[in-house]
């Protein structure tokens, strides 16, 4: 009966409390929650000729910067997408993303991959090291490299 009521409660949290804790891997059920810890600072941009919005990382988003996280997101799929060493990951799924207007800047991070990922509209979870971006506007603010698909 104990096991019934265990199963029963792994099957009602929410996907993310499932990605487990790998030695040496700073993951937790909220890495984008972590994410989005930040505010933001006006800033001139000499490029662009007018200020700019500029992201500024939270200490707990800062201890983060190279360490290896898993996270649990979403493919954006571009034109052409197959099976890509490069894409946009996701916090929410493409109909609520950050590039279609339903969520913030922070939902969203650039993905190098050691392997290509296929395509799927469910949500992988996949694992590499974190980078932070607060100077280059063309860029996302996260990037995560050395990806390898956990899930």
């Amino acid at each position: 009966m104990n096991r019934l009521l265990l199963l029963l409660l792994i099957a009602t949290l929410p996907s993310a409390a499932l990605v487990a804790q790998g030695e040496g891997t700073a993951a937790t059920p909220s890495l984008w929650k972590t994410l989005a810890k930040i505010t933001y600072k006006k800033q001139f941009d000499e490029l662009m000729g007018f200020k700019v919005d500029v992201p500024v990382f939270s200490e707990q988003v800062k201890a983060l910067e190279g360490q290896e996280v898993q996270v649990r997101g979403y493919i954006i799929p571009i034109e052409g997408y197959k099976s890509h060493n490069e894409f946009i990951l996701s916090a929410y799924p493409y109909n609520m993303c950050f590039f279609c207007g339903g969520a913030g800047p922070e939902t969203v991070m650039e993905v190098t991959a050691l392997e290509g990922i296929e395509y799927t509209a469910e949500p992988i979870i996949i694992k590499g090291v974190l980078r932070l971006n607060d100077s280059d506007i063309n860029k996302l603010m996260y990037a995560i490299e050395e990806v390898e698909l956990v899930q």
